[in-house]
């Protein structure tokens, strides 16, 4: 699996709801399994809240597609 770093954008399916966001963090969840918090790019109203949640935390088994930066030529 494919490490994404802080600032790189993804997608991935939260609960069954496709998002899209900049990851902000990521851990090494206990068993080996990576973790990350993703600010989204549009926030979401799940039917569970009442407000609106522009962060979640989600699985690395959960990304569906990542950008990835690359490094620039100096």
């Amino acid at each position: 699996m494919i490490r994404i770093e802080d600032g790189e954008k993804l997608e991935a399916s939260y609960l069954g709801v496709p998002i899209s966001g900049t990851v902000q963090s990521s851990r090494v969840k206990y068993g080996g399994d990576l973790q990350y918090t993703v600010l989204l790019d549009e926030p979401v109203q799940f039917r569970w809240r009442s407000d609106l949640t522009s962060v979640v935390l989600i699985d690395g088994k959960d990304v569906t597609s990542m950008t990835i930066k690359l490094a620039e030529v100096v």
